[in-house]
């Protein structure tokens, strides 16, 4: 459990950002590591706390302990052994992940959690650069061919856990590249694109087939997908956004923020972009609506492109600064966070509700604004204008798509999404399976790695009738 004094003479001491006016000069990450003594030091504060309430907080299961006393004794390559035994994908949680286990430390409760998501990105950094982390080839082949449909983190994970268990994997996504949200959602400056190419290779060198360009019950019919494969994994994302309903939503200027970010990314990787109109913050007011890590994105994208303002509004009331520990640990507390993109130049503002859009010639200008009581309902008298040029639409994504889901049948549940338990996997439609976002609704990474997981395990011993994959 790392040094047993540790805690008591070691300080908590996390990786530190870039100067914010040097790192809105570009889209490539920009968080400075610890040095290899630094991170050894902070996984030795680990204390035998009896009870490790990291893994309760941890969706994957990460053996948390066991690879900050690994790191502490400078053993790094067993640590990355014991990392990827239960998350296939830590690079990408190393960076994006809120730390719910960081939260759920017991050193939270003096607020002096372990840097766990610091070291978590340092061990696989750490195995990327030393190679140690190479394909894992089956042994045996089984003569199974199941098709994954959705290349996000949870079909990412469910595929390579199938490939290593001796199936032929055929994982299938609609854009031109795999990663789902990941690549097309998250900007470069939180995760870059060359730590999912790096993993697609290793997952290709492992079999899995990657059909990219693709989009399935269009390109592929659903007939097809029920002859040729042995199972069918739905892993898409939860891609239908929440709009807002009111007087000048039509207008240019206003778009949603999976319409906004995307474009950016593609820019960045130099992949042609199918859309006809560029959107583009440069020059402009831009509000964003919507508090959370979405909106954050769409900030730290508008800041780059040289917006004028940038404005992050939410309808929910300011949180408190600080939890009541004794109320909420170890579970994920409600308080006020500022992400690096906020920090970067937003003005944010709480209990606000937007009235109508107006503009000129057909293109917003003016964002109507009325502030809300405890039940979000307006406050006579509060009514202000913010200027908006730009208006994103980052209020959270209700359910998937419904046009394969519907062209397949499976049932869905009250919320939209695919309707299936957390034991099975499986769907109302034979030999069918989903995971993710699409049975969940939108939620984390960490999440999805731990679903894809999941349902390999299902879908393995639906196949074979017993099965070696984790849970």
């Amino acid at each position: 459990m790392g040094k047993v004094t540790g805690f008591l003479e070691i300080d908590r001491r996390d990786r530190r950002y870039a100067p914010a006016s040097d790192r809105i000069r570009h889209y490539k990450e920009f968080v400075i590591p610890l040095s290899e003594d630094a991170t050894r030091e902070q996984a030795s504060r680990c204390m035998d706390c009896g009870i490790p309430y990291c893994h309760n907080g941890c969706p994957v299961n990460n053996q948390i302990p066991d690879w900050n006393d690994l790191v502490y004794r400078g053993n790094w390559e067993e640590a990355s052994r014991n990392l990827h035994s239960t998350n296939n994908f830590p690079e990408f949680t190393g960076r994006i992940c809120p730390a719910p286990c960081e939260a759920a430390c017991t050193l939270n409760l003096p607020d002096t959690p372990v840097t766990i998501k610091s070291i978590e990105c340092a061990i696989v950094d750490r195995a990327w650069e030393n190679g140690w982390i190479k394909p894992e080839m089956a042994q045996n082949k089984t003569g199974k061919k199941v098709a994954v449909i959705g290349s996000g983190p949870a079909g990412m994970a469910v595929s390579q856990q199938l490939a290593r268990a001796g199936h032929e994997v055929h994982l299938y996504e609609k854009n031109q590249k795999i990663g789902g949200l990941l690549r097309y959602g998250i900007p470069d400056f939180k995760m870059e694109k060359r730590l999912i190419d790096r993993r697609a290779e290793q997952m290709t060198a492992e079999g899995v087939i990657l059909h990219t360009g693709v989009n399935v019950g269009v390109d592929v019919t659903v007939d097809a997908l029920s002859r040729d494969y042995d199972a069918v994994v739905l892993s898409g994302g939860a891609e239908k956004p929440r709009d807002l309903t009111v007087p000048g939503r039509e207008l240019n200027g206003v778009h949603y923020a999976m319409e906004f970010l995307p474009q950016q990314n593609r820019r960045n990787s130099r992949e042609q972009d199918g859309s006809n109109t560029p959107i583009l913050a440069s020059g402009k007011h831009v509000v964003v609506i919507g508090g959370g890590d979405t909106g954050s994105d769409c900030i730290g994208t508008s800041i780059r492109q040289g917006a004028l303002s940038v404005t992050q509004l939410e309808i929910m009331p300011a949180p408190p600064e600080k939890e009541v520990k004794d109320l909420t640990w170890p579970n994920w507390p409600l308080k006020m966070r500022t992400s690096s993109s906020q920090e970067e130049g937003a003005n944010r503002d709480f209990a606000v509700n937007t009235t109508h859009v107006s503009g000129e010639n057909g293109q917003a200008k003016i964002l109507h604004c009325v502030r809300v009581d405890g039940k979000m309902q307006p406050i006579p008298g509060t009514e202000f204008d913010l200027k908006a040029d730009l208006v994103l639409l980052a209020m959270g994504f209700v359910s998937p798509q419904h046009d394969l889901l519907n062209k397949l049948g499976v049932q869905l549940d009250g919320r939209g999404n695919v309707m299936a338990d957390v034991k099975s996997y499986k769907a109302s439609v034979d030999k069918v399976f989903t995971c993710g976002d699409m049975r969940r609704g939108q939620s984390l990474v960490v999440w999805a790695i731990r679903e894809g997981r999941q349902c390999a395990h299902a879908v393995d011993k639906f196949l074979m009738g017993e099965t070696v994959l984790p849970r």
